[in-house]
């Protein structure tokens, strides 16, 4: 019996085997369109679009920025890309990455040390920085939860964590056609990139 296909062919023309990635088969530009598709909260949102993946890394990674203002490129970069394996992979709410096990995981972490590999980052980010995109994340969990998936502050506060306002001055949630999302998370790659050197 032959083995099942476990590649996707992307629109840049790759095939990415989704069980043994490789950098060189990772484009920034599938990612960007990919993730610009995949909605957050299964599209239980607020909103005549689905607040995507690729608009909830941007946010993620300002609210990286604001938290660490003196961090490099490199680890903005990583703050981008965080949660960049779901661009073929789909994003999925916590209860369910729980009931399906290790497996999702295994994927999201082989997936993930490619794709950071491609862009010059180390495969694994180093704890401290990933805690502290952690926590950029669960700030913007909780900008979400509030303002467009129906939660209650205090709901949000109890699952996400109350966030310092100061940090949220200026931001909100943005719902825009995936084509705005997907050229505004090209361009912040592109200057993230350029930046790196």
């Amino acid at each position: 019996m032959p083995k099942p296909r476990a590649w996707q062919k992307m629109l840049s023309g790759r095939r990415l085997d989704l069980l043994d990635p490789t950098p060189v088969d990772i484009e920034i530009e599938d990612i960007a369109h990919g993730l610009s598709f995949v909605a957050r909260w299964n599209g239980q949102t607020l909103g005549d679009f689905a607040y995507s993946v690729a608009e909830h890394s941007l946010l993620v990674e300002r609210l990286y920025s604001r938290l660490t203002p003196a961090a490099p490129a490199k680890w903005r970069l990583a703050a981008l890309l965080h949660d960049a394996p779901e661009y073929v992979i789909g994003d999925m709410i916590s209860p369910v990455k729980n009931a399906v096990g290790p497996g999702y995981d295994e994927l999201d972490k082989r997936l993930a040390a490619a794709i950071h590999i491609r862009f010059g980052l180390p495969a694994t980010i180093p704890p401290a920085i990933k805690k502290q995109i952690k926590q950029a994340d669960k700030i913007s969990a909780w900008m979400e939860a509030t303002e467009i998936a129906g939660f209650t502050v205090a709901e949000a506060d109890r699952f996400f964590g109350k966030p310092d306002p100061a940090l949220l001055q200026g931001l909100c949630i943005a719902l825009r056609p995936p084509v705005e999302t997907r050229q505004d998370y090209t361009a912040r790659y592109q200057a993230l990139i350029a930046e790196m050197g």
